[in-house]
C-alpha cells in the first residue's frame, strides 16, 4: 500500500524531507513528476495516459501535509520501514487501503521513477 497522512496532520513538516521520491507536499502547494526523481519530457504510464513530467499537478490537499500516491514507494528498495511514518510525531503517516501494492510493484515503480 501507499502511505496516506491523515487529517491529524500538524503541520510540523518532519515527513517531507525524509521521502526518497519527494512524493510529500505542503497543503496546497502544487507538485510534479519530475520533482525528486529521474522522470522528465513526456512520460508514458503504459496506459494510454500520458503527460509532461514537468507539468504542476493540483495539490491533494489544501488543509494538510500529503503524499502523492503514484510517487510513493513505501521506501522500498530504500529503508526497511516507510520513513515519514517513522518520524511522524503525532502518527498520522498509514497505510492508504485505497491504494495496494506488492513489493515487487513497489520495486518496479521505484525502477520507474528513478530510472534504473
Amino acid at each position: 500500500m501507499a502511505i496516506k497522512i491523515t487529517d491529524e496532520c500538524i503541520n510540523c513538516g518532519a515527513c517531507e524531507p525524509e521521502c526518497p521520491n519527494n512524493a510529500i507536499y505542503d497543503a496546497g502547494v502544487t507538485w510534479k513528476f519530475s520533482e525528486g526523481t529521474a522522470l522528465e519530457g513526456i512520460i508514458d504510464f503504459g496506459d494510454g495516459v500520458t503527460l509532461d513530467a514537468n507539468e504542476s499537478q493540483d495539490a491533494v490537499s489544501n488543509e494538510v501535509y500529503y503524499i502523492v500516491s503514484d510517487k510513493c514507494t513505501e521506501c522500498v528498495g530504500f529503508h526497511d520501514e516507510p520513513q515519514c511514518a517513522a518520524v511522524c510525531p503525532v502518527d498520522c503517516c498509514v497505510e492508504d487501503e485505497d491504494v495496494v501494492e506488492s513489493e515487487e510493484e513497489l520495486l518496479s515503480k521505484k525502477a520507474w521513477l528513478h530510472a534504473e
